[in-house]
């Protein structure tokens, strides 16, 4: 557990939060900052900074509980559907460097932008990319 990781401290009772789930593994709790309301944000219990930090055991946990989650969420809220978004490292935009998913219901319609595929991409670079993903695997 990190000293000073607040969500460790969440995990733990030392910090309030409004606890939506929890498990032997995971915690899922709504977050103050939120996109819509009831996103959520799903944590391992154990502290582990970043995707790449975390055992597959507890990762299948993890995911397990975003599923579950994110069906309850657009339940409560009426929503039409919900992003799940994970941030590995600083450079990714992670600002707690624990794990965690964000769970945003949405509604066709809603105001809330996500920007992915603003560039194409060329046919020669997506092989390079291809082969120079392969090899590291």
């Amino acid at each position: 557990m990190g000293d000073e990781c607040i969500f460790c401290k969440i995990v733990s009772g030392e910090i309030p939060a409004k606890k939506i789930f929890e498990n032997e593994a995971t915690f899922a709790f709504l977050d103050i900052n939120p996109s819509a309301k009831g996103h959520s944000l799903v944590i391992p219990k154990n502290h582990h900074a970043t995707m790449l930090d975390i055992p597959e055991a507890e990762l299948k946990d993890v995911i397990s509980t975003v599923q579950k989650v994110g069906a309850a969420i657009m339940k409560a809220t009426n929503a039409d559907g919900f992003n799940v978004l994970q941030n590995n490292r600083e450079a990714a935009g992670q600002v707690i460097p624990h794990l965690h998913f964000h769970v945003i219901p949405r509604t066709i319609g809603d105001s809330l932008k996500l920007s992915f595929g603003s560039q194409k991409a060329e046919e020669e670079e997506l092989k390079e990319y291809e082969k120079r993903v392969k090899e590291q695997l």
